[in-house]
């Protein structure tokens, strides 16, 4: 079937002879339809025994729609059903989505990747440490090499703490931890900043704007930045992992995050940027522009596998992948492309992922189904679990190191002592001195957490630990110390600026 003729296609856990699809090439779909079904049969078994509230999956061939089915609830205390239409959260697969509606205005000529990122933004400026933050450009971001460090940050409807402005969330946590193209760190920052390039450059709201240049021309009628008016009875309910409903939440990072889709709509999305240009949508990028995105263009050694602009890209058994995934609280979602054999696969789930894996796997599953020799590079067997080993200090980390952490507030004073037997204590300004904890030191590279407090109004809002990522040059250990919080709900991950210098002992050199 076609998936711009479809309209109401699947409801909830139908046997496969009631779903209702039809196809120009009957044998064809029935075909693939009961290869479909032992997947089917894990999904209603996930459902069946409470370990996935509920699940849509949408796979299309060559332009044609194989499987569209939605399972389980999209809300359980209403009894409402889910359906292909039901939107879902994305989470992280709103960054292929957003980079699409930054990619429409670089054809517009707004702006020009190898732009400097602070020459587009308002008072607001992103700010380096380490190398010059007006070197940061939008490909950067775009690529996660900008600079930035972790960040993320959930604002829940049932509390009274406002959204930042992006102005605020640049100012206070814009902070550049290694110099512009020098090293890949994700960073759902960074396309909270694109997403406000684009309302900088378009005059609107970057709800308004991805609706009327991104959604509306594609065809996607249920997709919208956040939860969009009129919208509200097609959303699913998000869930936490002992299926209890979450309250509504939204970011300060809405282009890396705040997308809401139904799997029927992300696959009309899917299909765009695998060149099938169906009847009903608008091109709103050229067939160039969609292969430039999904270019390896990240130099070697930056990212784990490879990084497009938006996506991810990687090889597997002679076939490219390009795709996305993500998670979040209540949320788990994959998007899969493999452009040569025309396939797309979209997963969404109101749960945060199984300890089976069963959201993330599916979509590769579904590969595997389709192109046998793409099943061939799955690894059978379950990876060995290695424990890492126990730190061994090198003498040159061996010593006393004292700094400051600079937040967006004040500077505290720091001290870190290395021992020959491997602890590491820190303190933090006046708190008590603590021990770090799970350390690891590789390729120049110290990562570790304690228990401390950064002291800022919003860090300070809920109980937090403290992760680092500290890059040893000369005699400085440098970078990102991240609170992270220490709650039932996932709020924060808020980094600030440590740095600290090896002392040299009276006589030493």
């Amino acid at each position: 079937m076609k998936l711009w003729s479809t309209i109401s296609f699947l409801v909830l856990v139908l046997p496969p002879a009631a779903s209702g699809q039809t196809t120009s090439r009957p044998d064809t779909a029935s075909i693939l339809d009961r290869r479909f079904d032992a997947l089917r049969s894990r999904i209603e078994r996930g459902v069946r025994m409470d370990s996935l509230v509920s699940l849509s999956v949408a796979v299309a061939v060559q332009g044609n729609v194989v499987w569209e089915e939605a399972f389980g609830w999209a809300d359980r205390e209403r009894r409402i059903r889910a359906t292909p239409h039901t939107m879902y959260s994305l989470a992280s697969v709103s960054k292929p989505i957003t980079a699409t509606g930054l990619m429409v205005l670089r054809e517009r000529r707004r702006l020009g990747l190898d732009r400097s990122v602070n020459q587009l933004l308002g008072g607001a400026k992103l700010t380096a440490f380490l190398g010059n933050a007006d070197k940061a450009t939008v490909r950067h971001l775009l690529w996660h090499t900008s600079g930035l460090p972790t960040h993320y940050r959930f604002i829940y409807s049932d509390e009274s703490i406002p959204v930042p402005s992006m102005d605020e969330t640049i100012a206070r946590y814009g902070i550049l931890v290694n110099p512009p193209g020098a090293v890949y760190e994700y960073s759902n920052l960074g396309y909270g900043v694109l997403s406000y390039l684009i309302e900088r450059l378009s005059g609107r709201s970057f709800a308004d704007f991805m609706r009327a240049e991104v959604f509306g021309p594609l065809g996607m009628i249920r997709a919208s930045v956040d939860i969009g008016p009129g919208l509200e009875a097609f959303a699913a309910t998000r869930y936490t992992a002992d299926r209890r409903p979450i309250p509504f939440y939204t970011f300060d990072h809405p282009g890396a995050s705040a997308v809401f889709a139904s799997g029927h709509d992300l696959l009309r999305f899917a299909l765009f940027h695998l060149k099938e240009h169906l009847p009903d949508q608008r091109p709103i990028l050229a067939d160039s522009t969609i292969e430039a995105m999904q270019a390896n263009t990240v130099p070697l050694g930056w990212a784990p596998g490879s990084r497009g602009l938006g996506w991810g890209i990687e090889e597997r058994n002679g076939y490219r992948i390009v795709s996305h995934g993500g998670g979040m609280p209540g949320v788990t979602t994959v998007l899969k492309l493999m452009p040569s054999k025309r396939i797309a696969v979209a997963v969404l789930t109101n749960s945060p992922s199984r300890n089976d894996g069963l959201p993330v796997t599916l979509a590769d599953d579904v590969l595997g189904v389709l192109v046998p020799g793409y099943a061939l590079s799955q690894s059978g067997a379950a990876p060995v679990s290695q424990s890492r080993p126990r730190y061994q200090p090198t003498p040159d980390l061996i010593g006393e190191w004292t700094g400051e952490l600079r937040t967006w507030q004040e500077t505290l004073p720091v001290r870190m002592v290395f021992q020959p037997d491997g602890d590491v204590h820190i303190k933090l300004g006046e708190q008590l001195e603590t021990l770090v904890n799970n350390v690891r030191f590789s390729d120049g590279t110290l990562g570790g957490q304690f228990l401390a407090t950064i002291p800022t109004e919003d860090a300070r809002r809920h109980r937090h630990f403290l992760g680092m990522s500290l890059t040893l040059r000369e005699r400085t250990l440098s970078g990102a110390v991240t609170a992270r919080t220490l709650t039932d709900r996932s709020y924060y991950a808020l980094a600030s600026w440590l740095s600290v210098t090896k002392q040299v002992p009276a006589g030493g050199r």
